[in-house]
């Protein structure tokens, strides 16, 4: 099981982390019911491992997943692109069977 960060989103995420002010190159990934076809992705810092949480380390960051989230998100690669005026980071989840239209939720 895994979840990997290409060397792009790599930098990008340190640069998010170094202006938050966080302790340590360590980012969450989760999983989150929502939107119209299902599921979204939640990034956020994290300060800590909790108990049911999965470390990954991939181009120098800890990557946190929980154990629900991890069922979602096993084989995920995150990488940082920049489409025209729109840059942000794009999750390849090979677990996806269809996003939604705006592209902000996927079913499973």
């Amino acid at each position: 099981m895994s979840v990997t960060l290409t060397a792009n989103a790599a930098r990008h995420v340190q640069g998010i982390l170094a202006r938050q002010g966080a302790s340590g190159p360590m980012m969450r990934v989760a999983v989150k019911p929502t939107g119209c076809s299902g599921f979204k992705y939640v990034v956020e810092p994290a300060a800590e491992v909790r108990g049911h949480d999965h470390v990954f380390e991939s181009e120098g960051i800890r990557i946190v997943v929980d154990d629900q989230s991890l069922k979602y998100l096993d084989g995920t690669e995150i990488d940082f692109t920049r489409e025209g005026l729109n840059a942000g980071l794009k999750f390849v989840n090979p677990n996806v069977k269809e996003t939604c239209g705006c592209g902000e939720s996927f079913s499973l």
